[in-house]
């Protein structure tokens, strides 16, 4: 997928846990580990905004666009 999500650097910097930073913005861990590790089709903008508040960050901060890989194409 074209959009990276770096849930993982902000939380290192922060010296977060996944734990920590679900509770501080009300998803379970596991819905966070799905938009931690890319696997999330879809993300809300309230979710967005609680995520940015916590880690006291900018969206662009957690998301990044990638260029696909077409050389197998």
């Amino acid at each position: 997928m074209p959009i990276a999500v770096d849930i993982d650097v902000m939380l290192a910097r922060r010296k977060m846990s996944v734990g920590e930073l679900a509770d501080r913005v009300g998803i379970t861990p596991a819905n966070l580990a799905v938009l931690k590790n890319g696997r999330a089709k879809a993300v809300r903008f309230a979710t967005l905004a609680a995520l940015c508040e916590a880690l006291e960050c900018q969206p662009g901060d957690l998301l990044r666009w990638e260029a696909e890989d077409t050389a197998g194409e």
